[in-house]
């Protein structure tokens, strides 16, 4: 099982896409909206609400 890039959520096998660049980094993503804020936008998870990711990164 692989995670989102872009948010952390868990993938089940058969979901999601697979994102390969030139440099050879492979990138997986739970939606197109993971995958736009990552690739087009250059975001970063962990700046978002909505993510897991951020919950992850706060500190308590």
């Amino acid at each position: 099982m692989s995670r989102c890039s872009f948010c952390g959520k868990d993938l089940p096998k058969g979901q999601g896409k697979m994102y390969v660049t030139k440099e050879g980094m492979i990138y997986y993503f739970c939606s197109s909206k993971c995958e736009k804020n990552q690739i087009k936008l250059n975001r970063v998870g962990k700046d978002f609400k909505w993510t897991s990711r951020y919950v992850k990164g706060q500190k308590r």
